[in-house]
């Protein structure tokens, strides 16, 4: 099976949308999608830059959509890390995020 990563954002799911249908014409598996770089809201505070606050709202109304248009599709979700997943450690991290 394949896997498709998305962001909350737009033009991210009008893409993987369009190759999930494509995937689906020529009979290749999709396995199912994995939601990448969500802020995590338990760090997002009333003090936080009305940037953060705004970028959360906005995920939560992508999250809604993705979840519509990919019921039973979405098989984890990836948060924003501090820095890019580069290293064992890293991978290591990311690796709890995908498979718990």
């Amino acid at each position: 099976s394949f896997f498709f990563v998305t962001l909350p954002e737009a033009l991210p799911i009008a893409v993987i949308t369009r190759f999930i249908r494509w995937f689906e014409d020529f009979g290749i598996p999709v396995g199912g999608v994995v939601v990448n770089m969500l802020i995590d809201r338990t760090q997002v505070e009333a003090t936080s830059p009305e940037f953060v606050k705004n970028r959360l709202a906005m995920q939560d109304r992508y999250m809604v959509e993705i979840w519509e248009k990919f019921d039973g599709m979405v098989r984890a979700k990836v948060p924003l890390y501090e820095n890019e997943v580069r290293g064992t450690a890293s991978m290591g991290r990311m690796g709890q995020a995908l498979f718990v």
